[in-house]
């Protein structure tokens, strides 16, 4: 009877077995956790049967023969923390996984191409690794980032460099440090970023409004600031970089030292100063062009992989000179200096920065905690703060002599919400919330009448983003963005100007007193704007990449180009805005076909932008103040057409010899005149070829060659009245230089010093044959030609 029962027993387990059918099949990708690159060698174990796979080259793994109802799985890979999951089978299932990674050494991340993640999926993206930025480390952040195919400066001299994505600068380029948005009055085309680029492990430029999650302004693009990833053990390092520096007769010094404990904890630390004396062009000094930067910035946290916080502070201060030449004392004095070969002030070299120079200071402090929660994601809080104090001193005589003439304080507060929810089979989808309040203070013991009027922003802002993983091939992605802002300011206009610009018959409700001569007003402005993406990419591979995105973005005005009223002095004209001035939209479309062969590859990258309103500031006539005759440039809109193309292709001739091209142009045209628009990039090349000995202590040699073509496609100059001559007079004030033509050589070479310490040498030649050129988006180019030969020698020390 025992032996009866027993046999039933077991006949009832093979038929249960059976009749489970376990045939389901389990597939997916392992990636890793910070830059989401595709985890080779991880190990999936089904911990009750034992059942593994390991994943190829694409992070991809595949379980089959697996049984319905709930498994729990073990996912590891060396350097990583292992993740347990339970998911519940009822059907063949495609699930990916992202592993916390950690590094045994301590080296840069590196992924195909020394790229960092993609911030989007379908947009045109390109990165600047540490290594890069350790290169450049004399440099600032718009010198830095020229060096990537469609990003361009538009300077003011040879110290004060804003960078340009295809063609766009200013408020229509974002810039994100460490996850916080710079807030340093980016209107002012002479505004540099103030960031300082040595307290960053790396760079991702968005080219475009595809990143919705920082954005929906950002016509021209994004510029991402990330820290390095730190080392999941128990050590301290860090590194020093010196440069000396020929041209300007100074160099700079920056210094990062990180501590990491084992349970997640690190202290990082950074500082850095610079300080350089007039710059020379090859055959004049540029007069007052010295700069005196230093910048320090102090993070703790703890990121484990279930949550983690965040603790920042970081100071940047800058004092600049401005060209003594660019400031003018009459309208013939103007007339002369533009049209005249060479600056009409030209001094003895000095270290000493006087007026004409603008001093900024900007504060800010960051809190981030982050929180992963079964069943629904990870959701992240941030709060920032920024304080951006910005003076600019004029030429003044007598008491006001060390007095500022535009003083500036700009405090902002940041709330943001962000959840990245779990994925809902092959969905996955972002969301976001945001709050910011601004003020401005322009203090009036400058006096001076404000450029920028006393006002009160608040913003506040919405996203979803969503992504669909077709198959292994194909992702698409959606995004919608929502953001209101509302302006409340106080501003006093001359009432002579208030009349000519028509105002008192459409905003004559504004006014809130008349003294006279001049107006208090009172302008309110609600702005609503929409922003949407949708893309798709196909990667058959790691290795191969085709892109397509549209992106629909809206922009509110800023305030300069609402309520400017008058001299900018660092800028060394008049600026007018318009209060009739609304929100622009960009409408682009951005192809990208990218392909890493064996020895070479390629990415070519094709755009089309149709802004409707855009918002266009140049040049419209002269007048003469007390301080001087300046031009005048005035805010307009219209509607403005263009398409660009960048191309970037390198080829790797041998183990030692690489070389690297770049190819950018853009085609800008204002519709409603039918003709061209200021400012606008024209072509240009670069073209490198280096040579590298690994078994000389990576001796590398590399000697770069940059063609910047003419842009034959202006406006028209202007005519001006000169009291000397006694008629209408040209002023050269639009047209462009002729093409020029730059050689620069490098070179480097690592030394070990012990089993952790590596000194590396370099030294650097730039304008090699002391060129005498004028960059068209050089503002200055009006006085002066640009800089001459300039010797780097650098010294960086890993410990």
């Amino acid at each position: 009877m025992r032996t009866l029962v027993f046999t039933i027993f077991l006949l009832g387990i093979v038929i249960v077995g059976y009749g489970q059918q376990c045939s389901l099949t389990l597939q997916g990708t392992v990636k890793d956790f910070h830059d989401n690159s595709y985890l080779e060698g991880a190990t999936i174990v089904v911990v009750a049967t034992n059942q593994y796979a390991v994943t190829d080259k694409n992070g991809f793994y595949k379980l089959e023969n697996l049984c319905p109802g709930s498994i729990e799985v073990e996912i590891s890979h060396i350097s990583c923390n292992t993740l347990l999951q339970e998911i519940e089978l009822v059907e063949d299932s495609t699930k990916n996984f992202n592993l916390e990674h950690h590094f045994e050494e301590l080296k840069e991340v590196k992924v195909i191409g020394d790229a960092v993640h993609d911030k989007t999926n379908s947009g045109q993206e390109a990165s600047i690794t540490t290594s890069n930025l350790e290169e450049n480390s004399a440099g600032n952040l718009g010198d830095i980032l020229k060096n990537i195919s469609g990003i361009t400066t538009l300077n003011t001299g040879a110290t004060i460099s804003k960078p340009a994505i295809h063609g766009l600068n200013g408020s229509r380029v974002l810039i994100l440090n460490d996850g916080v948005r710079m807030q340093d009055m980016e209107w002012g085309d002479e505004h540099a970023p103030n960031v300082d680029p040595n307290s960053v492990g790396n760079i991702r430029i968005i080219k475009g409004a595809s990143a919705l999650q920082y954005g929906g302004d950002a016509i021209g693009g994004v510029i991402v600031m990330d820290q390095n990833n730190y080392f999941n053990k128990d050590t301290l390092y860090g590194k020093t970089i010196v440069n000396g520096i020929t041209n300007g007769r100074g160099g700079n010094i920056t210094s990062t030292l990180t501590k990491v404990f084992e349970n997640h904890w690190h202290i990082n630390v950074n500082g850095s100063y610079k300080k350089l004396g007039d710059q020379e062009a090859p055959d004049y000094i540029l007069s007052n062009t010295g700069v005196q930067e230093y910048g320090l910035s102090f993070d703790f946290g703890k990121h484990g992989y279930k949550q983690g916080f965040n603790a920042k502070y970081s100071y940047f201060n800058t004092e600049i000179g401005i060209l003594r030449a660019s400031h003018i004392g009459s309208v013939d004095d103007l007339i002369l200096a533009i049209n005249s070969d060479t600056p009409l002030v030209i001094n003895d070299f000095t270290h000493d920065i006087n007026n004409p120079r603008q001093k900024v200071n900007h504060h800010l402090a960051k809190l981030e905690y982050y929180k992963r929660f079964k069943n629904l994601g990870k959701i992240r809080l941030q709060y920032d703060f920024q304080l951006n104090n910005r003076k600019e001193f004029d030429i003044r005589r007598g008491e006001n002599a060390d007095r500022a003439s535009v003083d500036l304080e700009l405090t902002t507060h940041t709330a943001g919400l962000d959840i990245e929810w779990i994925n809902w089979g092959k969905f996955s989808l972002q969301s976001g919330v945001m709050g910011r309040y601004q003020k401005n203070f322009p203090d009036p013991s400058t006096q001076v009448r404000r450029l920028i009027p006393d006002y009160k922003k608040y913003d506040a802002g919405l996203f979803n983003i969503l992504t669909y993983n077709a198959n292994d091939n194909w992702t698409l992605d959606a995004g919608f963005r929502y953001d209101f802002s509302h302006i409340d300011a106080d501003k006093f206009y001359i009432t002579t100007r208030w009349e000519q610009q028509g105002y008192d018959e459409e905003f004559g409700d504004w006014v809130v007193e008349d003294l006279g001569n001049q107006l208090l007003t009172n302008p309110k402005f609600d702005f609503h704007n929409i922003s949407t993406t949708i893309g798709a990419k196909y990667a058959p591979s790691n290795f191969d990449s085709f892109k397509v995105n549209y992106a629909l973005a809206q922009r509110a005005p800023n305030p300069s180009e609402l309520f400017s009223d008058g001299l900018h002095h660092s800028a060394s004209r008049i600026e007018l805005g318009d209060l009739r001035i609304k929100s622009e939209t960009s409408h682009k479309i951005a192809i990208s076909k990218e392909h890493d062969y064996n020895h070479w590859g390629y990415a070519f990258e094709p755009y089309y932008n149709f802004i409707n309103d855009f918002i266009l500031l140049e040049p419209s006539g002269v007048e003469f103040t007390t301080r001087g005759a300046f031009p005048v440039w005035s805010y307009r809109q219209t509607n403005l057409s263009m398409f660009g193309l960048d191309v970037s292709t390198y080829a790797n001739w041998s183990s030692k010899i690489r070389t690297n091209h770049l190819f950018s142009i853009v085609k800008a045209k204002d519709t409603q005149k039918d003709g061209p628009v200021v400012n606008i990039p024209s072509a240009r090349t670069t073209n490198s070829i280096s040579y590298k000995i690994e078994q000389l202590n990576n001796l590398e040699l590399k000697i770069s060659s940059n063609l910047v073509f003419r842009q034959n496609e202006t406006p028209e100059n202007i005519s001006v009245y000169s009291p000397r001559q006694d008629q209408e007079v040209e002023l050269d004030i639009n047209t462009a230089p002729d093409t020029y033509h730059l050689l620069n050589f490098s070179s480097k070479i690592q030394f070990k010093l012990s089993d952790k310490t590596r000194l590396t040498t370099s030294f650097m030649v730039n304008n090699i044959l002391d060129t005498s050129y004028r960059d068209y988006l050089n503002r200055q180019r009006y006085f002066a030609d640009d800089l001459g030969r300039n010797f780097l020698l650098q010294l960086k020390l890993n410990y």
